[in-house]
């Protein structure tokens, strides 16, 4: 269960015989019949948590996948320009979607994004590379982002999903010390 930051449980007199669980954030949700024991309930979540967490695993792309999706999303938009390093997962970016350094040409990119559409992610990843060439967010960087035909879409999911969980969400912007810096649930 360490794959889930949290595990809540919600009884129903009216489930009477099913168990069934969702991953809402970052927390698992547990749906049991009131009359179930202690350790059936505790059977039923570590088997849900493990089941959930192996799904999650078959879905998500390695840091090898994010790399080699980096670098067609480099072709296909920025011509090929934007060759990053290293473009790995963290779980320690919980206040920005994505960072980048440019001196090291590194992206990390938040495990939140992990259970977001494609198009999402992809959008993340084409803002980081752009960033690769463009540190800031002028007039220069906005018209190489604005290649990315669902930029528009893309930023409408991450506000609306920002705002559903309390957070808010602005353009980032790059810290003096050449790497990103952004304010709550940026791009980067």
């Amino acid at each position: 269960m360490d794959y889930f930051a949290d595990v809540e449980i919600r009884r129903s007199a009216r489930r009477r015989k099913t168990v069934s669980a969702r991953v809402e954030g970052d927390t698992l949700v547990v749906m049991l019949p009131t009359g179930l024991s202690a350790s059936a309930e505790q059977r039923y979540v570590r088997d849900m948590a493990e089941r959930l967490a192996a799904r999650r695993e078959r879905r998500r792309p390695t840091d090898v996948d994010l790399h080699e999706r980096a670098m067609a999303l480099s072709r296909r938009y920025l011509d090929g320009a934007a060759v990053p390093s290293s473009v790995r997962w963290v779980t320690n970016q919980n206040s920005r979607w994505g960072s980048c350094t440019p001196s090291s040409k590194a992206i990390r990119l938040s495990h939140r994004l992990q259970e977001m559409p494609d198009y999402v992610l992809d959008y993340v990843l084409t803002h980081e590379l752009v960033h690769l060439l463009v540190p800031g967010h002028g007039r220069d960087f906005y018209a190489l982002m604005d290649r990315y035909p669902q930029r528009e879409r893309a930023r409408g999911y991450l506000e609306g999903f920002s705002g559903r969980s309390g957070e808010s969400w602005d353009e980032p912007e790059i810290d003096e010390g050449g790497g990103a810096a952004a304010p709550e649930s940026a791009a980067g």
